[in-house]
């Protein structure tokens, strides 16, 4: 049996319409794009922004924003193609399996594993910190020992908890919450960019791009990124390499809009509305980065803001603390939604293997009242809320990059390769200038993997090694379309 065997798009679509495998298909273009805004603006725009430009750019992030949305977009294009052409469950991982085989098509989904369940946890760390401020404010407060520095966060656990029996519920109840709470958060930073406004002055914006500073080379560590280890160069803040470098870094800010993919099979009319919420989302969410940057670094010099809380400090310094209080409450309702559609991605990625018997079948097995794969729901969710209350994330955040990027670069190879194997396919969809452009995709997206550190590049090794083990043990042998080969082979002729 090959390691690279296919599933035929044929046998992918009809796969959908298992009673036992069933997902109800629910969601309109507006629930999409609402889903895919709840899953980009998070902790990019209430912590990064500030990072990126006190550290790299100064002013000109908003245009390191720009560059960094530009290059989402050339991924974000070959997704809504596959999508839309295949509306199934697993996103890239369904993609990988038709056009490139069954090995890419495990490594994908190991990778989206460890970037949506990770990333989860580590959101759901972050929200219970600025849950915690927020209760402080309005005078509650939380206990310190069961708290976000304590060794057991109960309410990054109790979060998740919550969202578990949500998200198993039912996939439009969710989005009825979610939307909801992403209204809460647009509120919140149309707040602050309107209100922050009055208070930008035309000095603290100039010089638009600050004069470069040539950063200190030192000795390779296991922290420098790999990129500089491999090739020896050392990186620069401000200025134009600055501006790139800091583009490098938000990036970041963007993932998720390929989580909006792995619901594809929940879409009531994928071919139109797919499209729409991938690339309507990501357009939406640049928008209010470029200009949230605009105001925190017009109502201060870049060089005093807050890496941790720029958008809370630069209304202190301005003599408004009272909108603090404001922002901690849109960064709690902001994460939220997070943590809910990071969870509900990593089910239906699971769901698709499970219906593929790459992992057991039994658990993909859909509720036939809530149409949600409901043990897979539960059984993340407790792994989430274990990861996310026991364990000292930290570092491990840029493992949930990695895996994304990883799965960005399979995905953009893929669609100039299967417009080769499956031309006859109706496309609803088509990424333009084929196959430059999902090149470029490509190129980009390796590029940002090697400015990832030694130690993180390492730390998915060994997650990859673990990836391989589990499917030569369980995947390979019980393969749905493995055994399906093999049957095929043994009739008589």
């Amino acid at each position: 049996m090959s390691l690279l065997r296919t599933k035929t798009i044929e046998q992918s679509i009809a796969d959908t319409d298992e009673p036992e495998y069933q997902l109800k298909k629910r969601l309109t273009a507006l629930d999409l794009t609402v889903f895919g805004i709840g899953v980009i603006i998070g902790a990019g725009i209430f912590t990064l922004t500030g990072r990126a430009a006190k550290e790299f750019a100064g002013p000109s992030i908003a245009i390191s924003f720009v560059l960094a949305a530009i290059c989402c977009g050339l991924a974000a294009l070959c997704y809504a193609e596959f999508s839309s052409t295949v509306p199934v469950s697993g996103s890239a991982y369904t993609f990988s399996y038709f056009s490139l085989g069954e090995i890419f098509a495990w490594i994908i989904g190991w990778d989206l594993l460890l970037e949506l369940m990770l990333g989860a946890s580590v959101v759901a760390q972050g929200w219970s910190a600025y849950a915690e401020l927020f209760l402080q404010q309005i005078g509650l407060g939380w206990p310190e020992s069961i708290g976000s520095e304590s060794s057991v966060n109960v309410l990054a656990m109790l979060l998740v908890l919550v969202l578990t029996a949500l998200a198993t519920a039912g996939i439009k109840e969710s989005m009825r919450v979610n939307l909801v709470l992403v209204a809460i958060k647009l509120f919140i930073v149309l707040f602050v960019i309107v209100a922050g406004f009055f208070y930008v002055k035309g000095s603290n914006l100039t010089p638009f791009i600050p004069p470069g500073v040539p950063a200190e080379s030192g000795e390779v560590e296991i922290t420098t990124p790999l990129f500089q280890a491999l090739f020896g160069v050392a990186p620069s803040t401000f200025g134009v390499s600055g501006l790139i470098a800091g583009a490098s870094l938000v990036f970041f800010a963007f993932i998720g809009f390929d989580v909006v993919a792995t619901t594809a099979e929940e879409a009531k009319n994928p071919q139109r509305d797919l499209p729409r919420g991938i690339l309507g989302s990501l357009a939406i969410c640049t928008v209010l980065y470029v200009l949230v940057c605009i105001v925190i670094t017009g109502m201060q010099n870049y060089t005093d803001i807050s890496a941790n809380a720029a958008l809370a400090t630069a209304f202190e310094n301005v003599g408004r603390p009272g909108f603090a209080t404001l922002i901690a409450a849109g960064a709690v309702a902001g994460l939220t939604t997070v943590v809910l559609t990071l969870m509900i991605g990593a089910a239906r990625v699971v769901f698709a293997m499970s219906r593929d018997h790459l992992v057991p079948p039994s658990l993909g097995k859909t509720h036939p009242v809530w149409g949600t794969p409901y043990r897979l729901t539960i059984g993340i969710g407790v792994l989430v809320a274990l990861v996310a209350g026991l364990t000292p994330i930290g570092k491990l955040e840029e493992m949930v990059n990695i895996g994304t990027l990883a799965a960005f670069t399979v995905v953009s190879i893929a669609v100039p390769l299967l417009r080769r194997k499956r031309p006859d396919i109706q496309r609803a969809f088509k990424v333009p200038l084929n196959p430059v452009l999902p090149i470029i995709s490509a190129l980009i997206c390796v590029y940002l993997m090697l400015n990832l550190s030694i130690e993180t590049w390492l730390r998915f090794g060994v997650w990859m090694l673990l990836g391989f083990v589990a499917y030569f043990i369980y995947g390979y042998k019980r393969s749905r379309v493995g055994r399906e080969e093999s049957e095929h082979r043994n009739i008589p002729a």
